[in-house]
Order: structure tokens, then sequence, then C-alpha cells
């Protein structure tokens, strides 16, 4: 065998995720660096209404009533209780539903301050034109 003609090498083993796991690593540290500028995002509205229910639940129970005592703490935590095991599952049901209701409650409000805002602008005109004028009947004073 001459110098030119060489054995082939074998093939260098071939990372078919690399493309994925580079693609990942990207990803993550750009979440990584929004979380730093920005803080944490909002999570979707059943998430929401799951840290809000907790954060309602905390809030309670860490309430002291000295004039009741144990009596109302137990009370306020059976309360606490009972709104969490009604509103998990149709939360665990309807993650989407929630979505929606919040995505509906962002168009009633954008609708609201469309008509709020158009009704402004007349009324800013019309005190306008108005501006000069005596609004209204001149009083007799005699």
């Amino acid at each position: 065998m001459s110098d030119t003609e060489r054995p082939a090498e074998p093939p260098k083993a071939v990372d078919e995720d690399a493309w994925e796991k580079a693609c990942a690593e990207d990803l993550a540290a750009e979440q990584a660096r929004r979380r730093a500028q920005y803080g944490t995002p909002p999570g979707s509205a059943a998430e929401e209404l799951r840290r809000l229910v907790d954060a309602v639940s905390e809030k309670l129970s860490g309430l002291q009533t000295p004039i009741a005592g144990m009596a109302a703490q137990g009370a306020v935590n059976q309360l606490i209780n009972q709104a969490k095991s009604v509103v998990e599952p149709v939360i665990q049901r309807n993650p989407d539903v929630f979505d929606h209701l919040a995505a509906a409650g962002s168009e009633l409000l954008a609708a609201y301050r469309s008509a709020v805002q158009g009704h402004e602008k007349r009324w800013t005109d019309e005190d306008r034109k108005g501006e000069g004028k005596s609004g209204g009947d001149p009083i007799d004073l005699d």
C-alpha cells in the first residue's frame, strides 16, 4: 500500500439529536435572559387562578383571630380546603376555558375603552365649541 492509498476512516458517529439539543439550550438561555430582564411571565389563566386561590388561602390561614380563636381558624381552614377542592377539578378539566374567558374579558375591556374614548372625544369637542359662549339663557337680575 502506498502513502496515497490509505484505508478509509470509519465515519464519525453522528449525533442526530445535536440540532435539537442546541435549539433547546438556546431556547432555555433566551428564556432565562428574559426572566432576568422582565421577570417571570404570567402563566395561563388556569395557572393564575390556582395562584390566586393559593395566595388567598395563605392570607386567610395567616390571619389570627384572637376573639374567636381556634374554632374560627378551623372554620377558615375548612372553607379554604372546600374552595380548593371545588376549584381544582374545574381547572384540570377545563384549562382552555379560563384562557378563553381571559381573552374575552380583554376584548370586552378593549370595547369598553373604545366606547368611552369615543364619548370623551365628543364631550371634549362640544366643550371646545361651547367655549366663549355663555352656556344658556341670560339671567334677568331685575
